[in-house]
């Protein structure tokens, strides 16, 4: 794929696939800086229409993944690629064409594949110096094993630059004895462009969905917006919901996964018909359909028991709507202060999440709180954002060392 050339050091990327949170980054990056660079793909699912294991249907994302910046697809060999096994991503290509493109240095995105320690190894071989960005963090498993620790030691010790996306990523570089100087901050970030709560378009579809839902104009709404697997527990807000029975209040789910036929199930109990108790089920949306969902909302709930990041908090906020979030979710000290910027709950106990959840439906009630919330939702997502992960990744490549 061509794009305009571009004057300054040459940044090689290697990445799994094109995805909705990181292509628009790319883009805004060619844009905004000198930096000439050419992302190496490993694997076109997102580009072409394939099941994802967990929405269990095809997916293929509805925003452009591709134009705007410098990319090559890389074959990959591998009889099921993806990232569920080492061998998911196979490229033995991908160093010939790091050779030919010669770059300055590599950003590399993971290191449990084999083709992303192939890269790693062939660029210390040729004192090419690799910045490292990942979300992986130590919470749920805080004492990881002997030979894990001094695998990842070892790692880490080759890399010249590490761009940490939060504080839980933080501690995890740190538990492996990453040096703070080679710590560098370039936060999880999605397109707010995409998701901007004034878009006229955005707020004319969400009154739709709302009218097609028969959901009144001043009935709260609470979202959920994931795959329905058990590890985002969509079970246990489905649960919560039910034994609080909050008046006035819709819970929307907006997905695809192996949970959906059971909440189903549940939430039609004694019911005549879906959604006369306030629950409806909406399927997966595309990435351009988001917005007009977290529109619907005065609160997204995201109850995972274990997530690196959770980017559809982002998402959420950029649409001006607060999350309440497990203290499992990766994103909760950065973005998600209780009872400032969002409400949080303790993953394992399913009463403290009905509990969080009469705090946030009484929050949305009293028009002080509410607008309080929103405000500082608004700040706190301002520092999250394109910029500030460009900002991030060229102060890494201003000091680098091989």
């Amino acid at each position: 794929m061509n794009a305009v050339p571009a004057q300054g050091p040459r940044l090689a990327v290697v990445l799994s696939h094109p995805t909705q949170y990181y292509s628009p980054w790319f883009q805004s990056l060619r844009a905004s800086t000198s930096i000439e660079f050419r992302v190496f793909y490993l694997w076109d699912f997102g580009v072409e229409a394939k099941t994802d294991p967990e929405f269990g249907t095809p997916i293929r994302w509805d925003v452009d993944l591709l134009s705007g910046y410098d990319s090559e697809f890389v074959p990959n060999i591998a009889a099921h690629p993806g990232a569920e096994s080492f061998y998911g991503f196979d490229n033995p290509g991908l160093t010939r064409r790091l050779a030919q493109w010669r770059p300055d240095a590599l950003l590399l995105f993971g290191y449990n594949w084999a083709s992303h320690l192939r890269a790693a190894f062939w660029a210390r071989c040729h004192r090419v110096p690799i910045l490292f960005r990942g979300d992986s963090t130590l919470i749920g498993r805080e004492n990881p094993r002997a030979r894990v620790r001094v695998a990842l030691t070892l790692l880490f010790s080759q890399f010249s630059a590490f761009l940490y996306v939060g504080a839980a990523n933080k501690d995890y570089f740190r538990a492996f004895g990453v040096r703070p100087r080679k710590l560098v901050f370039s936060p999880h970030s999605v397109n707010a462009g995409l998701f901007d709560r004034d878009d006229p378009a955005h707020r004319a579809e969400a009154q739709r969905l709302r009218r097609g839902l028969g959901i009144g104009e001043k009935t709260k709404v609470v979202l959920f917006a994931a795959k329905l697997v058990p590890v985002k527990q969509p079970m246990l807000l489905l649960a919560a919901f039910l034994r609080l029975k909050p008046r006035d209040t819709a819970l929307v789910f907006v997905g695809d996964g192996s949970e959906k036929p059971f909440l189903e199930a549940a939430a039609s109990i004694g019911e005549a018909a879906p959604g006369q108790n306030g629950i409806h089920f909406l399927p997966f949306a595309n990435q351009s359909e988001m917005p007009s969902r977290y529109l619907l909302a005065d609160i997204f709930v995201l109850p995972s028991r274990a997530d690196s990041w959770g980017l559809a908090v982002n998402e959420s906020m950029h649409m001006g709507v607060p999350a309440l979030v497990s203290d499992r979710t990766g994103c909760q000290r950065d973005l998600v202060t209780d009872g400032e910027t969002g409400w949080v709950f303790t993953f394992d106990d399913p009463s403290s999440l009905g509990s969080a959840l009469s705090r946030a439906l009484s929050d949305c009630e009293d028009p002080l709180r509410r607008a309080a919330i929103r405000s500082a939702v608004g700040q706190r997502i301002a520092g999250y954002t394109y910029k500030q992960t460009t900002d991030g990744l060229l102060k890494a490549m201003g000091g680098l060392s091989a």
